[in-house]
Formats: C-alpha cells, sequence, structure tokens
C-alpha cells in the first residue's frame, strides 16, 4: 500500500485558514463545491468537482503537497503528490 512521504513535514500545529471561502472563486463570481485547506500556508481552495479546482492549481503552483477537507464534520487528508489518503 502507497503511502505519503509529506505528512510528517506538515507544520504542528497546522495553519489556520487565510479566508473562509475559495478566494479565487469569488474573484471569478463562481461558488466552490467544498473546500479544501492548504496544510503547509492555510490557503483554502475549491475542490476538484469545483470549476476552478482552485485547491488542485494552489498544489500545482506552489508545490504544497498536503491539504485537508474544510468541510464541517469531515476530517480526511490528500497528499496531491502521492496521492493517497493521509
Amino acid at each position: 500500500m502507497k503511502q505519503c512521504t509529506h505528512a510528517d513535514a506538515l507544520p504542528d500545529p497546522e495553519p489556520g485558514p487565510r479566508t473562509e471561502t475559495c478566494p479565487e472563486c469569488l474573484t471569478a463570481g463562481t461558488h466552490p463545491v467544498q473546500l479544501r485547506l492548504c496544510l503547509t500556508c492555510g490557503h483554502v481552495g475549491c475542490c476538484d468537482s469545483s470549476p476552478g479546482r482552485h485547491a488542485t492549481e494552489h498544489h500545482k503552483d506552489s508545490g504544497h503537497p498536503v491539504m485537508r477537507t474544510f468541510e464541517p464534520g469531515e476530517n480526511w487528508r490528500w497528499c496531491f503528490v502521492d496521492h493517497v489518503l493521509v
């Protein structure tokens, strides 16, 4: 089973969110389907089901490897680099 090689390098405690919603969606006038939080810097981006896919774009632009869901009642993390749940 493949494992994430990046989770051990994440800041502790994790950064707080910089915003409460996806700023790129706000600028574009679109609405995110669900939100994701970058665990390196606190950027909030929309999920891949949203038109902008801004959480993935943030990873591509920044190289930050792990995000977590920013949805109430959910508690999971995803490593973009290793393509696994953390």
